[in-house]
């Protein structure tokens, strides 16, 4: 098993979402996070003045999927969340040891 941690903009949610449920992986975990890669930060220009946001607003999310379905969900994820503009996110993959299902004790690819 392995856990794909996507993150994203805001503003693609809705359709990584969506293309994720189409491939019958409806199961996720959603986090908001702040941070920032290569475009570090943005300047905006507001009455005159420039200022910088230095943290950007991202989803982080979390799927743990079987070993031989990872690639089709990273490459979901990609078409889904691509725009092609610096700041599109980041996808990491990591191995997961155990699972467990907390409700009726299943575990590892059970408890997916």
């Amino acid at each position: 098993m392995q856990k794909v941690t996507a993150v994203i903009r805001l503003e693609k949610f809705e359709e990584v979402r969506n293309a994720l449920e189409r491939k019958g992986y409806p199961g996720m975990m959603l986090t908001r996070i702040e941070g920032h890669g290569q475009q570090k930060g943005l300047t905006q220009q507001f009455r005159g003045r420039q200022y910088t946001i230095e943290m950007l607003p991202k989803f982080k999310l979390e799927i743990v999927v079987k070993d031989e379905d990872v690639k089709e969900i990273v490459q979901t994820i990609i078409e889904a969340a691509r725009t092609g503009s610096t700041g599109d996110g980041k996808i990491f993959v990591s191995p997961v040891t155990e699972v467990y299902r907390i409700r009726t004790g299943e575990t590892n690819e059970a408890a997916l």
